[in-house]
């Protein structure tokens, strides 16, 4: 039966007789790992070469852009020479030149119908040599019935004319073309090395002399590693301290098996970025028109009239240095730190931990795990990080915001380790006097440096109540008058008393969460019983079993109050003028201004009376003008009119003058009442 010869086995062929293989790269194991809070991971790889060496860094595509930003090479005996990758799009790159797109790939007969005309050299049942025509099936029916078979049949036009074959029978098939051979050649190769896999294969060269080891690390985005806490406390009330495990739960996404890789995780907050650098960019340049030239006239010279300036020399450009070599690596697992082994914990029943070594930076502390870990691509892994004994106060914290009748059960933690605790979540138990253990609740834990204290709320308690009631007054606690302002200073007095009612046997250690108000000074209670947080003080106050304790917080603050005197009403002078804020003088001087105060509001009657007065004339003028028009000029009426209007016009008259004399009253009345008062100072 005839044979059916793909076309990856066809093309090996060519490949196998012309290609040269390319020397072996060393092999870059994967030694050490860092995780940081930041959600980036460093990932350090080793690799021993001797001499130069291509090095082979298979990594995610999705993870291309981290690398390219954060890629290193440590060679201390040796020199870096280049990094290079495959493009975003290869492929598509591959094929963009071509005479054949990627379909054509996908079968010998798709092949060899898009490259029409090409040049073949056919081996088998017939040898030929000669230029593709066309690719035609052709469909035979098989003796007996048994179906049917679809062959192939090639037509070449050769120097001898047009001959055809059967595909299927050939052995051989290759493209006499050496270019188009290598072109096919490259293709294969890109297909094998990238294919569908969304992977990129980096190649660092290394130069150097003898043998050595180099490490190449990057850093990219990585899983969140989170911290959970265990603390184990007596059920003794009075009790000073409890036993704190601490466990990271570490996450392995990276693409590939960690296998007794040297880990170490960071807690921080430290700046990170993302860049498409793997993206290409081009420029958008302006497009300008095709100059087309068309007739021109010169215009006739003239000459100068003044000698012409010679242009200033330009100064030249330097050549650009270039950059140094990469620093030595120092810290993310490459030895130098200081080592803080994490004293065990002593409860009595709990297994023993190896913590993690802790060093504490700057804004970071690095927790390294004491052993090599494996992990499997796709799973986690929960390794302890802390492991010590702190001081740890049973306390009732009272939160009116989270509830307003009962406190929280809570633990004031105390950090005296050497290094600080990252945040997390920790599960709270309680050890009896039998050693047995319970459990109580959960409680969240912002980062906790070294030296500093956090409660812990994680129950609620509804054995102690607390009631609150508020009241606020005011006071003037002095008054200055002085360029025509009383300045009165106002204190003001906000007082929240705590009634707290504990348990009928057992004692309550409160500490009371009192908002904090911007302006507000607090005057009471003393100094050493409060401690503050940047919204609220937080104050501490003890309860006897099944007695009722009190509490008093006051807040005070100074206010300015300004008024202008001039602007006072009667009845503010008047309450002034009885104040005992003020001083005899300062209430003497306010009755002085009262005076004269009236002095100004008796003229202003007097005004408003004229004007009221002048309404009324000119309203009566108005109507007898109208009588007038209507009865005839030679009638008794219309004298009597005329007689009555004139009386108007000599009262208005007066009237005129009596509101000028008046307003002028006013007007002394007022500014004697604005001279006085900015005269005074008292």
């Amino acid at each position: 039966m005839p044979k059916l010869r793909s076309l990856l086995a066809i093309v090996c062929v060519a490949i196998v007789a012309g290609a040269t293989p390319a020397p072996a790269a060393d092999e870059l194991a994967l030694k050490r790992v860092l995780l940081s809070t930041g959600g980036v991971g460093y990932f350090e790889y080793e690799a021993k070469v001797e001499g130069t060496a291509e090095l082979s860094l298979n990594v995610r595509l999705d993870q291309v852009d981290d690398v390219l930003k954060s890629v290193v090479v440590y060679d201390d005996k040796g020199r870096v020479g280049t990094i290079s990758l495959p493009g975003k799009t290869p492929l598509k790159e591959v094929f963009r030149e071509l005479p054949f797109n990627r379909e054509a790939l996908g079968s010998p007969i798709a092949l060899l119908s898009a490259l029409r005309g090409a040049e073949v050299e056919v081996k088998g049942a017939r040898a030929l040599k000669g230029r593709i025509i066309s690719v035609r099936p052709e469909t035979t029916q098989i003796p007996d019935g048994k179906g049917v078979v679809t062959r192939h049949r090639v037509s070449l036009m050769t120097s001898e004319g047009l001959r055809q074959l059967i595909l299927e029978d050939t052995d051989l098939l290759r493209f006499t073309d050496p270019k188009l051979q290598g072109d096919i050649d490259r293709v294969l190769a890109t297909l094998a090395e990238l294919g569908e896999r969304d992977r990129r294969t980096l190649k660092v060269s290394v130069s150097g002399d003898g043998a050595r080891t180099v490490r190449v690390a990057y850093v990219v985005e990585a899983p969140l590693w989170k911290t959970s806490y265990r603390l184990t406390v007596p059920d003794d009330p009075l009790a000073a301290s409890g036993d704190l495990q601490g466990w990271a739960v570490v996450e392995n996404r990276s693409g590939e098996d960690w296998t007794d890789v040297e880990l170490t995780i960071v807690s921080g907050n430290p700046v990170t970025f993302r860049q498409a650098l793997y993206d290409t960019y081009y420029v958008k340049r302006p497009e300008v028109p095709i100059e087309v030239l068309g007739r021109i006239m010169p215009r006739v010279d003239e000459g100068t009239v003044a000698p012409v300036a010679r242009p200033a020399p330009q100064a030249r450009l330097g050549k650009r240095g270039r950059t140094g070599r990469a620093a030595s690596l120092q810290s993310f697992g490459a030895g130098g730190m200081a080592r803080t082994v994490a004293e065990a914990p002593a409860a009595m029943d709990a297994a023993k931990l190896t913590a993690s070594e802790s060093t504490e930076a700057t804004s970071y502390v690095i927790f390294r795990h004491p052993d090599a870990v494996t992990v499997s691509n796709g799973y986690s892994l929960v390794v302890p990080i802390v492991a010590r004994s702190l001081k740890a106060e049973r306390l009732a914290l009272y939160q009116p915001g989270t509830d307003a009748t009962h406190p929280l059960a809570a633990i004031g933690l105390i950090n005296d380790s050497a290094t600080a605790l990252p945040p997390g979540i920790l599960t709270l138990y309680e050890r009896g006097r039998d050693g047995r253990v319970a459990y109580v609740g959960d409680a969240r834990i912002k980062t906790l440096p070294a030296g500093e204290k956090r409660l812990l709320s994680y129950a609620l308690d509804q054995k102690t109540r607390v009631d609150r009631e508020t009241r606020s007054q005011g006071r003037v606690t002095s008054a200055k008058i002085a360029g025509g302002t009383l300045v009165l200073t106002r204190r003001q007095r906000q007082e929240t008393l705590y009634r707290i009612k504990a348990p009928a046997k057992q004692a309550r250690r409160l500490v009371i969460e009192h908002r904090r108000i911007p302006g507000w000074d607090r005057v009471e209670p003393a100094e050493a019983k409060v401690e503050l947080t940047p919204s609220h003080y937080r104050i501490r106050h003890e309860v006897e079993a099944g007695t009722t304790g009190t509490l008093t917080v006051a807040l005070e603050r100074t206010e300015l109050q300004r008024v202008a005197l001039a602007d006072l009403s009667r009845d503010r002078i008047r309450y002034y003028a009885s104040a005992r804020e003020l001083g005899p003088e300062q209430r003497k001087a306010m009755a002085e201004l009262g005076r004269k105060l009236s002095a100004v509001e008796d003229a202003e009657t007097k005004v408003a009376q004229h004007e009221q007065t002048l309404e009324g004339l000119y309203a009566n003028q108005e109507r007898l003008r109208k009588n007038l028009a209507s009865v005839p000029k030679d009638s008794d009426l219309f004298q009597r009119y005329l007689t009555r209007m004139q009386a108007d016009e000599d009262a208005i008259q007066r009237a005129k003058t009596a509101l000028e004399t008046d307003r002028k009253r006013v007007a002394a009345a007022r500014q004697a009442l604005l001279d006085y008062a900015r005269a005074l100072k008292l």
